[in-house]
């Protein structure tokens, strides 16, 4: 369900002027630079897309205020405004409101009669409720989501069908936690006595703070003794392992694929690309960046960017690389030279 307004309408939403064009035309979609039609709006927030503004055909565009637009077509209403992709995303938000839905208890659900609810809680059908646990106003459980004993879950959260949230997990306000997901299973931890793997017992649980972000099927393990934390703020994407008695910073990004061992550290800010893969008892730094496929065995200082396996100084990685490009061509000027240094001595 999309909604329409005038360009003038949405342009105040949005925080934006308006500069040429028609600002009475109707939009009533969103789309990209590249394909945006005549009822939609766009955003140019990157100059390696501006070469698409001459030709764009959609009604109104979001744009840097002192960007330069001469070759904009004259039906395009330039909508000038100091961050072009937070204007954008306002607008995306206000065209495609989310459906509302009656928040209620579905008759289906198991819910303790010890469990504590909030004001307008919802809980969708199939879903359970284990002793003690407490929801917090607004927060919403869909379908076939199964919360254990002890748990609480602050205002506003957002748990998505198929998750599951083991015993004394705690979660904060704002939390959205995507389908598939397991909170607080035991972590992977075995001692090798007399032939065989004994499992150390896992104790502790997941402490979730404000604001955090959790993508589907990832799997964040519970704490041998201690928590397992994630800080405020804080994103993890799809299909993350992240192990036991980790502490993951404020604000951190963590994207898909990535395997973080036990007891590690990643301070505040840090960005973790995808199918990262990080060696226990590690301290990421502070806004420290770890590359692509990238495999961590040593503590990455705050600041720095780190590529490869090990990983290394981004820049002294790529130098690697590119010297191992030209190894082919070495070799051959190589067995060359054997071959001419041959002659020379018959």
């Amino acid at each position: 369900m999309t909604v329409s307004l005038t360009t003038q309408n949405l342009a105040a939403l949005c925080l934006a002027t308006v500069h040429g064009g028609d600002p009475e035309k109707m939009i009533d979609s969103a789309a990209d630079i590249m394909s945006a039609g005549t009822n939609q709006v766009t955003v140019l927030s990157d100059m390696k897309y501006g070469k698409y503004l001459k030709d764009c055909k959609a009604a109104a565009c979001f744009i840097g205020e002192n960007v330069a637009a001469d070759d904009a077509p004259a039906h395009l209403v330039l909508l000038r405004c100091a961050d072009p992709e937070m204007s954008f995303l306002t607008a995306v938000k206000t065209l495609y409101p989310e459906p509302a839905f009656e928040h209620q208890i579905a008759a289906q659900a198991v819910v303790d009669k010890s469990v504590k609810l909030g004001a307008n809680v919802h809980i969708a059908a199939f879903s359970t409720i284990g002793k003690s646990s407490q929801i917090g106003d607004n927060s919403e459980i869909f379908a076939s989501v199964n919360i254990g004993a002890n748990v609480t879950i602050g205002k506003n959260c957002r748990i998505y069908p198929q998750v599951v949230i083991y015993d004394n997990t705690q979660i904060g306000d704002n939390v959205i936690i995507h389908s598939g997901s397991v909170i607080g299973a035991d972590g992977f931890g075995y001692k090798f006595r007399n032939n065989q793997h004994v499992k150390v017992p896992h104790v502790g649980n997941v402490v979730i703070a404000d604001n955090v972000e959790i993508g589907a099927n990832t799997c964040i393990d519970r704490g041998a003794l201690g928590s397992t934390t994630i800080g405020a703020g804080s994103k993890i994407d799809n299909l993350v392992q992240l192990g036991h008695n980790n502490k993951v910073g404020r604000n951190v990004i963590i994207c898909g694929q990535s395997g973080i061992s036990g007891s590690c550290t990643i301070e505040d800010g840090a960005i973790l690309a995808g199918s990262s893969g990080v060696a226990d008892h590690v301290t990421i730094g502070q806004r420290a960046v770890v590359m692509a496929r990238s495999g961590i065995s040593q503590d990455i200082a705050p600041g720095t960017q780190v590529f490869g396996s090990p990983a290394k100084d981004r820049k002294v990685a790529w130098k690697e690389l590119a010297a191992l490009s030209k190894l082919p061509e070495l070799l051959k000027k190589f067995k060359a030279l054997e071959s001419r240094v041959e002659k020379l001595e018959k």
